[in-house]
């Protein structure tokens, strides 16, 4: 398996630029199989949000990822998670922080905002106020 990168994951999605993303576009048709670490998909968020995509264009970005027959992200279960908090109205980064820990009794948090829509949305693990 080879590890993409967010610039060629960006390319792919914006088609900003002709020719890496048309060379973006040619590698993930091939016989190859990719993956990206979360790090990855999370700085993928991040460009798509400062490029103006909107958080259904964002979900809608990672889902045709995950969709590709040959892309297998690492993590792909709390990606998936992640994926449907954020369409729910969670921060990705906060959602996939959460669905990265789902091993765990709970994640501690001043983010009180992020711990009521945990809450709201019944996300596991629990996420609890530092107080």
């Amino acid at each position: 398996m080879i590890a993409l990168d967010t610039n060629v994951l960006v390319r792919y999605l914006l088609n900003d630029d002709p020719e890496q993303s048309g060379a973006a576009a040619a590698l993930l048709k091939k016989r190859q199989t990719y993956t990206a670490p979360p790090s990855v998909i999370l700085e993928l968020v991040w460009v798509l949000s400062i490029n103006d995509c909107s958080r259904s264009e964002i979900s809608g970005a990672l889902k045709h990822l995950v969709g590709l027959p040959n892309f297998k992200p690492r993590e792909f279960e709390a990606l998936c998670r992640a994926i449907r908090w954020h369409e729910q109205g969670m921060d990705f980064g906060d959602a996939l922080h959460l669905a990265l820990s789902v091993k765990d009794e709970k994640l501690l948090t001043f983010d009180l905002a992020m711990a009521k829509l945990a809450r709201k949305l019944g996300a596991a693990p629990a996420v609890a106020e530092v107080r």
